[in-house]
């Protein structure tokens, strides 16, 4: 069913109001008035919705009402370095695809291109993770952000995860497979995972500097390779990602 997001205050015990952009888009698709289609609340409900024999331009009539099916157990949040051109853009969408639930750039040593208009850039790339949430049954749409300089970057997701993991190219003593294992065990009928949320850090073209990946070692950030192959900087979040939500059942 065709998807569109709107806000929780549109939302009424029978009717939900609709954006004028939506209301563009459902005349485009000529939707009938007894068509089924998802209004989501950007905070993981669904509303099955109709335009009804009355619609008039403005609202949905609301059939029924269930739990997003396409959020994950597990909260992961990707942060990546910037890269160039339209590599970023590309690694936001595959994130918000495989069911990432918030995005942060963040400038490292090596980053080729930063940038000059951050917020530009910033706001781009949400647009692109909206357009994404929306064809791919999300229940939220990811938040798109700027984290700042590396630093503050590992500061904030050791204080925000259970399980921070940077990925380095030089690892070789700890793979993504062996520390997932440990962190996510199998479960038994009706048990949950204990970590429930994961911080992903990858680099930009030329890799971290080995100072950067001292310092994430030292705020007790796992450092972690994801195998022999070096990935590009738009392919390893995409991998990190779906690695984990393999592991963790949610693909």
């Amino acid at each position: 069913m065709v998807r569109f997001f709107v806000e929780p205050p549109d939302i009424s015990a029978k009717t939900i109001r609709l954006k004028p952009e939506d209301i563009e888009h459902i005349r485009v698709l000529r939707l009938r008035p007894d068509e089924r289609f998802v209004l989501c609340d950007g905070k993981g409900t669904d509303y099955i919705c109709c335009l009804g024999d009355r619609f008039d331009g403005s609202t949905a009539e609301i059939i029924t009402q269930q739990k997003s099916a396409g959020e994950p157990t597990v909260k992961c949040t990707v942060y990546m370095a910037y890269s160039k051109g339209e590599r970023s853009e590309y690694a936001v969408q595959k994130s918000v695809e495989l069911g990432a639930h918030e995005i942060i750039l963040f400038e490292s040593e090596r980053c080729i291109a930063v940038p000059n208009n951050i917020p530009k850039k910033t706001e781009r790339l949400q647009r692109i993770a909206l357009e994404a949430a929306k064809q791919n049954n999300r229940g939220i749409i990811p938040k798109v952000s700027s984290g700042g300089r590396f630093k503050a970057v590992i500061n904030e997701a050791v204080r925000c995860s259970d399980l921070s993991l940077l990925f380095y190219e030089y690892e070789e003593n700890q793979h993504i497979k062996s520390v997932l294992e440990k962190h996510f065990p199998p479960l038994r009928e009706q048990e949950e995972f204990q970590t429930r949320s994961v911080s992903m850090i990858t680099g930009p073209e030329g890799g971290f500097e080995p100072d950067e990946v001292a310092f994430a070692q030292s705020k007790d950030v796992l450092i972690v390779s994801l195998g022999s192959r070096i990935l590009r900087s738009e392919t390893a979040p995409v991998v990190a990602l779906a690695t984990v939500m393999y592991h963790t059942n949610n693909l």
